[in-house]
């Protein structure tokens, strides 16, 4: 039975006046001389006019609009210097005009507002009983495709309703500091995953020490531009060192900004086309200290680098690439806490099925082993995390999406084992949400896709992007969700002396009930199945001595039923029953394991005849 969805009445849509300033370079170095000295050419009344009319335009628009200015103009000063241009006797407001000519607007959020996920706000004093602070985050797109990391603050209450504190008036960048001591191997490593390998790599890396920092490989890198003459595809490995290196950095937002008010933008550090997709997840160490951790997927054009975010308030972010064979794609997502003293996170390595991995660093992880491939038609072409596990006491509660025909993608749900989460428990058969027809629409139509869940009050709540455009939030009930999910060794007001339980799998409606009643009349408990697809799910959540299957039947046959019975080890009988005389079916059944080959048609007795001696062995 499908799982109840209640959407909420919260929109998420795409606002243009979330705008912050960008350093701006309108041409090459003689086009930049040439715009400073008209600034500079012009009489003192001329530039105070300017300087007013940029300040009345964009002072509402953005907090220090001054700082914003006067930062820009540092920027672009050595040209000034190149062309003799005393800086120390310019105007306050000159400086603030030049700096106005290298300056623009940048709308964060423009094109897209999407991809959420919720984590609990790191503050949850003063609320009543049944209250929780959450803060959502968002992947923001603006002009270019360029992604940011864009946040909001909400309240859950007791019934399970969210409220949204509104959009600052200002967005603000972030102070950055380069402040990290680099360990050369690890970085060799690195460039080497990155499939970066030129010679101009050991002109640099040569002059350093075991470690570093960043002053002293700029340093080695200016040396070596300044000594050699470098092809077209060394100044692009240069540029990749320095990404790398850029990587690695810290960011401070002001204590008087709101959380709508902090962006993480690209731009001005290493991920010069965008931030992709942080899936945030509260962290608990064994000390029961908490941080919280995001990964995500920088990308500059000509690579794409795995990353870690890690802050405890949401103003201090530090930020560092993941090291490892397997960090060479995107969807990671960090489990909440150590397993068996070791990190675990999910990741799809190949982009098609879903893998799991431990590590004893949270930034390098060298092995990966795959849990989950697609099963159902939803998500045939591909499956994926939706967001860090969620514990409770069944197990790891994992929200997935799966892409089907058309490239629908739809959110499902997966249990995994608490102690050996590369173990699944059961995964739902058909999905927890798929797009509405309102939802349809958008830059990537019949899209529904997350980034991370939470669960409250007994309800697992899912913030969701809508077609890559905008974004909602549902919530389920927990009992529903784990009524299919959790396994059950017998039905409730089952007889305790049942002989034993069957699964019956049979597309054949007359057979079933004819061969359900047999069974059932001779003291079997019978559990029907329709198809192979439908097998295997009541497999993964009932218990059963024996397995009575036809061969040929939608969805999984009855061969493709014991193949992933015998990959997945579950070792239970199988007993085929078909109508198929060629004899090459008999010994296919022998071949896969099968313990019993009926041929149809039969008379009731011989299969009760056939299921008593079987399950007295």
């Amino acid at each position: 039975m499908p799982v109840a969805i209640k959407r909420k009445p919260i929109y998420f849509q795409p606002d243009s006046r979330r705008v912050i300033t960008q350093f701006f370079v309108p041409g090459d170095a003689e086009r930049v001389r040439s715009i400073i000295k008209k600034v500079i050419d012009l009489s003192e009344d001329e530039c105070n006019l300017i300087f007013h009319q940029v300040f009345r335009q964009f002072s509402n628009r953005h907090r220090n609009i001054t700082r914003l200015l006067e930062n820009n103009f540092n920027n672009i000063k050595h040209f000034c210097k190149e062309m003799d241009i005393n800086c120390d006797q310019l105007t306050q407001e000159t400086k603030f005009v030049i700096g106005a000519y290298f300056t623009k607007e940048y709308s964060i959020e423009s094109a897209a507002f999407f991809n959420p996920s919720i984590v609990e706000d790191p503050y949850q004093g003063d609320l009543p009983a049944g209250h929780k602070r959450v803060i959502l985050s968002f992947r923001a797109t603006g002009e270019g495709h360029i992604s940011s990391i864009a946040f909001r603050s909400g309240l859950i209450d007791n019934n399970n309703d969210i409220t949204f504190e509104p959009a600052g008036e200002f967005i603000d960048a972030p102070e950055m500091v380069t402040r990290h001591v680099y360990d050369k191997k690890l970085f060799l490593e690195k460039l080497h995953e990155m499939k970066i390998e030129k010679e101009v790599i050991g002109l640099v890396m040569d002059q350093l020490k075991d470690t570093f920092i960043y002053g002293e490989l700029q340093a080695a890198i200016g040396k070596v531009t300044a000594e050699a003459t470098l092809s077209y595809t060394d100044k692009k490995v240069v540029k990749a060192i320095n990404w790398l290196a850029r990587s690695h950095y810290e960011v401070t937002f002001s204590l008087d900004t709101a959380i709508s008010d902090r962006v993480l933008f690209p731009i001005s550090y290493a991920e010069s086309s965008g931030i992709e997709d942080a899936r945030f997840v509260r962290f608990t160490n064994d000390d029961g200290s908490v941080m919280y951790y995001a990964t995500y997927t920088a990308y500059a054009g000509f690579s794409i680098l795995p990353k870690l975010i890690q802050t405890k308030d949401f103003y201090h972010f530090q930020v560092m690439p993941m090291h490892g064979e397997h960090v060479q794609n995107k969807g990671f997502a960090l489990f909440p806490r150590k397993i068996k003293d070791q990190y675990a996170m999910l990741s799809r390595n190949d982009g098609i099925n879903n893998y799991i991995m431990f590590s004893d660093e949270i930034t390098l992880w060298q092995n990966a082993h795959q849990i989950q491939q697609p099963q159902y038609p939803w998500e045939f072409i591909q499956i994926g995390n939706a967001g860090s596990p969620l514990e409770t006491e069944h197990g790891w509660l994992v929200v997935t999406h799966g892409v089907g025909p058309m490239r629908t993608y739809s959110l499902g749900a997966t249990l995994l084992d608490l102690d050996n989460p590369e173990k699944i428990i059961s995964q739902l058969k058909t999905p927890l949400l798929t797009a509405s027809e309102k939802e349809r629409d958008g830059y990537v139509p019949n899209v529904v896709y997350s980034c991370g869940a939470i669960i409250h009050n007994n309800e697992l709540i899912i913030p969701y992007a809508m077609s890559d455009y905008a974004s909602t939030i549902a919530s389920f009930s927990l009992d529903e969700i784990f009524d299919e999910l959790v396994p059950k060794s017998k039905p409730k007001g089952m007889p305790p002396d049942t002989r034993g339980d069957i699964l019956l799998a049979d597309d054949d409606a007359t057979l079933r009930t004819l061969a359900s009643r047999t069974l059932s009349q001779a003291g079997y408990h019978v559990s029907l199945a329709s198809d192979g697809a439908d097998a295997l799910m009541m497999i993964g959540r009932e218990h059963f001595d024996l397995i009575v299957s036809d061969i040929d039947m939608p969805n999984f046959d009855g061969f493709q039923l014991l193949q992933i019975l015998n990959e997945k080890n579950i070792q239970i009988p199988v007993v085929f029953m078909t109508g198929y005389q060629e004899p090459e079916f008999r010994k296919k059944s022998a071949e896969l394991g099968a313990v019993y080959f009926l041929q149809k048609p039969f008379k009731p007795g011989i299969l009760l005849e056939a299921v008593e001696t079987l399950l007295q062995l």
